[in-house]
């Protein structure tokens, strides 16, 4: 399916599940908000599970993120994946299927896109999982002053940092707000979990973070492993469609 083509109400009606999903994909590398929202819009008609359409919104953005490390991509073009994204993302995260803990609160989670770094699709989306989801969430929001992290988690007593990047240049960053935390004296008192398209896990295990996460969906699972929270109730629940 061409989403360069602005999508007319009889393509809606006719475009079947999986190219839904394939269309979600596309729409987010080549930057079109407005098919994204269309397309987003037919996959609740159509019963398609909120989960796997955040999912190809998601695959795009990964190949956002690789276009632009290989410097196929730029700024403007990232921006305009981001929109796309988040025009999907306005109508999907009200529909997903996640059951929400009857506990009031299942833990404390700090979270931002480190210094350097502005790219926040990721962030924004663990930060709706969560929330629907009993954590109280703290939205540091981008590119976050490196001290903020350790400040903003004493003054919370959270459990929980959630680090996010997409641009390499920003890794030792992370490195730092551990080593922060560790002059603070709260490092054993904290978890970390890091995520975004120029992470790894190995780099996780070199910086000593406690998780990483390949994704906003995987980071909202691990999060809830750290914390000993991996029961059913916070399941995803697939419509099988």
């Amino acid at each position: 399916m061409d989403c360069k083509k602005k999508l007319t109400f009889g393509d809606i009606m006719s475009i079947s599940k999986e190219a839904v999903l394939d269309g979600l994909r596309k729409a987010v590398i080549e930057g079109d908000a407005d098919s994204c929202k269309v397309l987003a819009e037919r996959a609740i008609k159509v019963k398609i599970d909120a989960y796997r359409a955040l999912m190809s919104c998601i695959d795009g953005m990964t190949v956002v993120g690789e276009k632009f490390n290989k410097k196929e991509y730029f700024v403007p073009e990232l921006l305009l994946s981001a929109d796309a994204t988040y025009a999907a993302m306005d109508i999907l995260i009200p529909n997903l299927n996640v059951e929400k803990s009857p506990e009031s609160e299942l833990g404390k989670v700090v979270i931002g896109v480190v210094e350097g770094d502005i790219h926040d699709i990721g962030k924004n989306l663990l930060k709706a999982l969560l929330e629907i989801s009993s954590f109280k969430v703290f939205d540091l929001g981008k590119n976050v002053p490196l001290r903020m992290f350790t400040n903003k988690t004493k003054e919370t007593n959270a459990n929980i940092i959630a680090l996010s990047t997409l641009m390499s240049t920003t890794l030792p960053g992370i490195k730092i707000v551990i080593d922060n935390l560790k002059d603070e004296g709260i490092r054993d008192k904290v978890k970390v979990i890091i995520g975004g398209a120029s992470t790894s896990k190995i780099f996780a295990e070199k910086i000593g973070a406690d998780a990483w996460a390949e994704n906003a969906f995987e980071g909202f699972k691990e999060i809830r492993r750290i914390l000993g929270k991996e029961g059913k109730k916070l399941e995803f629940i697939s419509s099988g469609q």
